[in-house]
């Protein structure tokens, strides 16, 4: 955890902004753009090269077509564990784990008077930066420092992607009070590799049915007709 001594106090508004920037771009995200921007620029709470990044990525998504723009979010960050922006993802996958620590986040929010709606994820960081921004600075930046390296390993997985989004997870960084370090990525599988649903059985002898990439048997048996019992004749 970073100490705070000679750090400035974590901004709301910056976080808010944030949070926005991280969710998926409709039509409500881009038509607020502008204000956005503006709020980072009022609040001045980051230094100026990441303003000038964010500003980036604010205008990349403001000029690009709105399809593009939510095609390119889907893919990014829901089609790979790497940059999903569900922090229990990168610290309990799919452990058992997972789902008290959900229980519990949720519990920490509603301690503080915050619910969420219907089909929200407490662990999504959004709701988290959100969460954030309702707290006493001193708490909010630790709490921030406490995530902080997983914020570098989404941070180090989007620059590996050359995706804009890196400046918003390098922003989280610096209000932190923490700096960006080198993590090594490890190769992801593909998505439809992962989903893959095993073959049942793994496939069966050349005598049943075969592999679903092979081609498949097809026995003829022969019905045998059993002759039916003769019955007697009555007088």
């Amino acid at each position: 955890m970073a100490l705070f001594n000679n750090t400035p106090a974590v901004a709301s508004k910056s976080l808010r902004v944030l949070a926005r920037l991280l969710g998926y771009p409709d039509a409500e995200l881009r038509g607020h753009l502008g204000a956005l921007s503006e709020a980072l620029h009022e609040e001045r709470a980051l230094a100026p090269l990441r303003l000038a990044e964010l500003d980036a990525l604010i205008e990349a998504l403001a000029l690009a077509p709105a399809l593009e723009t939510e095609a390119a979010y889907v893919e990014l960050f829901d089609r790979g564990r790497a940059t999903s922006l569900h922090l229990f993802e990168h610290v309990h996958g799919d452990s058992r784990d997972r789902g008290p620590a959900m229980i519990d986040l949720a519990q920490t929010y509603e301690k503080a008077g915050m619910y969420l709606a219907e089909g929200e994820m407490p662990d999504f960081l959004p709701v988290v930066l959100e969460f954030t921004s309702t707290q006493p600075p001193r708490e909010a930046r630790e709490f921030l420092a406490e995530m902080a390296h997983i914020f570098n390993a989404i941070f180090a997985a989007l620059q590996q992607r050359e995706s804009a989004y890196a400046s918003v997870l390098g922003a989280l960084l610096e209000l932190a009070g923490e700096k960006a370090q080198p993590v090594q990525i490890a190769a992801e599988e593909p998505v439809d590799a992962v989903w893959e649903e095993p073959v049942v059985f793994d496939g069966c002898s050349s005598k049943g049915q075969a592999r679903p990439d092979q081609p498949q048997p097809i026995h003829i048996v022969p019905h045998v007709r059993k002759a039916r019992p003769t019955q007697g004749v009555q007088a």
